[in-house]
């Protein structure tokens, strides 16, 4: 993002603020959703649906093993 689109957004965002300013009841709303988004940002895990899909066809590239039933599969965790 450019930062001319940077400062229209955060223009826009402060204008929007001033609108509602006096009206409490917004006022609690757009704090709580605020508050959601911060949580969101913080969270190292969550990731774009695009991401995720990307991370699935890399996965899907590497090798895997296929055990016939799960006795294979414990003889083979065992021996790691």
């Amino acid at each position: 993002m450019t930062a001319v689109q940077l400062n229209t957004m955060n223009t826009e965002l402060w204008q929007s603020i001033g609108a509602i300013a006096d009206s409490e009841p917004m006022m609690k709303r757009l704090t709580r959703y605020a508050k959601k988004l911060a949580k969101e940002k913080e969270d190292p895990t969550l990731m774009t649906k695009e991401e995720f899909f990307a991370k699935l066809d890399r996965v899907e590239k590497q090798p895997g093993k296929a055990f016939e039933n799960v006795e294979d599969l414990d003889r083979f965790i065992r021996s790691l």
